[in-house]
C-alpha cells in the first residue's frame, strides 16, 4: 500500500512540475520593467508619461485642461513698435539704443523722459541766464557745470546781465541713444522759440533783441547710471546747431 502511495505521489509531483514549467514559459517572469496596464480613462499626457522612458517626462507650464477652450494664437507685434512709436523707426540705431536702455532700466518710458527733458532744457537755459549756479549744479554733469559756471563768471566780471524768455519748445527729437557700460545716453535736438537779450552794466543791449522771437536749435545729451537709485538724468554735453 505504501509502495502504491509512493508511486502516485511521485506521478502527481512530476505532473505538478510539468504544469508549472508550461505556465512559466507562457506567462514569463516579472522583471520589474513591465509596463502597467493601459488605462483608457487616463489623460493622454498621463498615459504617455507612464509609457515614456524614465527621466524623459517634461511638464509644460500653462498646459490647457482637456475640456478647456482653445486660446487664440497671440498676435505678432513688431519689435519696438508700441514702445518707440513716433520717436524712432523700427530697426534704426536710435530704436536699438532705446531697446538697450530699456533692457537695463526697468520701467523706462521714452515719453516720460522727453517730458522731463523739455522741462530740464527750459530750466537750464533760464538758470544760466539768471546766473543760478545752484539750480544748474543739480542738472549738469561736473564738466558741463564747470563750463556754464565759467561763462556766468565772465559775464559777471563784465557787469553784464542776460534775460531769456521762452515762447515755446516746438520740437524735441531723439537723434541718438546708446548704452556705454552701465550708463545710458540719449541725445535730443531741441528746436525752441525764445526771446534773449544781454545788457551791459549801463542797461544797454549788447546782444539779442527784446522784441524779437528767435529760433534756436540745440543738441543736448543726457546721461544716467542705469538701475541706480537716483532717477535723474544729467546734461553731459551741449552743442549749438544751425
Amino acid at each position: 500500500m505504501n509502495d502504491v502511495f509512493d508511486i502516485y505521489t511521485i506521478i502527481f509531483l512530476a505532473l505538478a512540475v510539468f504544469i508549472f514549467m508550461r505556465l512559466r514559459s507562457v506567462l514569463g517572469q516579472r522583471t520589474g520593467r513591465e509596463r502597467p496596464p493601459y488605462d483608457p480613462y487616463s489623460r493622454p499626457d498621463t498615459a504617455k508619461a507612464r509609457n515614456g522612458a524614465e527621466g524623459k517626462v517634461v511638464s509644460f507650464p500653462g498646459a490647457a485642461e482637456p475640456n478647456a477652450p482653445a486660446e487664440p494664437a497671440p498676435t505678432e507685434v513688431e519689435p519696438g513698435a508700441p514702445r518707440w512709436a513716433g520717436v524712432a523707426e523700427i530697426g534704426s540705431a536710435v530704436a536699438n539704443g532705446l531697446d538697450a536702455i530699456a533692457a537695463q532700466e526697468r520701467g523706462f518710458d521714452i515719453q516720460h523722459f522727453l517730458a522731463g527733458a523739455r522741462s530740464a532744457y527750459e530750466m537750464i537755459v533760464t538758470a544760466f541766464a539768471n546766473g543760478d549756479r545752484r539750480a544748474l549744479k543739480d542738472l549738469l554733469a561736473k564738466d558741463v557745470y564747470d563750463g556754464f559756471s565759467a561763462a556766468i563768471s565772465e559775464r559777471e566780471a563784465h557787469g553784464e546781465t542776460m534775460e531769456t524768455r521762452f515762447v515755446a519748445i516746438s520740437k524735441a527729437d531723439v537723434i541718438d541713444a546708446q548704452v556705454k557700460g552701465k550708463t545710458g545716453q540719449i541725445t535730443i535736438r531741441f528746436v525752441s522759440q525764445l526771446v534773449s537779450v544781454t545788457r551791459n552794466a549801463a542797461g544797454e543791449v549788447t546782444d539779442g533783441d527784446p522784441e524779437t522771437v528767435a529760433d534756436v536749435t540745440d543738441v543736448w545729451t543726457f546721461a544716467r547710471d542705469l538701475g541706480a537709485r537716483d532717477p535723474n538724468w544729467k546734461l553731459v554735453a551741449t552743442e549749438a546747431a544751425s
